[in-house]
């Protein structure tokens, strides 16, 4: 059984939104990460994965995006307790809001940077690397 896990590239102009995850956080605490979380049962439902990515934005960070979010990737992890992890990566553009770390049991801070600035931070890990990779790619094609 797999835990599902959505997660947001959220463009501003150049920079992305990128909170550092609490030391509270089990998974990752102290890392650099996009804004994202588990997926909860809803039984039958559609479009459940774009409304918890908007939901989890909101609650983390208390902005919104854009209508339009466009799928980047999927992958699987396995977290430090055993859990089997699928995450998805959307992309999606900022449309209001100020960010800030609004659940700070699962944010300590928000940052926006340049692409550039993601893959050189020293708390940035290899699998955010290759979101904002591989979503900087697709937004220079799409938008």
């Amino acid at each position: 059984m797999f835990i599902v896990n959505v997660e947001a590239a959220i463009r501003k102009k150049d920079k992305w939104l990128i909170i550092e995850r609490s030391l509270k956080e089990e998974h990752a605490g102290g890392m650099l990460s996009l804004v994202g979380g588990k997926v909860e049962l809803e039984g039958n439902s559609s479009d459940i994965l774009e409304r918890t990515v908007r939901r989890e934005i909101y609650e983390e960070v208390g902005i919104e995006v854009e209508d339009e979010l466009v799928y980047v990737q999927s992958t699987s992890f396995v977290t430090g307790s055993g859990e089997h992890v699928v995450d998805i990566v959307f992309l999606g553009r900022y449309k209001s809001g100020e960010a800030y770390p609004k659940s700070p049991d699962e944010v300590e801070k928000v940052l926006w940077l340049t692409t550039e600035q993601v893959i050189e931070h020293s708390n940035s890990p290899v699998f955010l690397k290759d979101s904002i990779k591989r979503s900087e790619s697709i937004y220079n094609a799409s938008f």
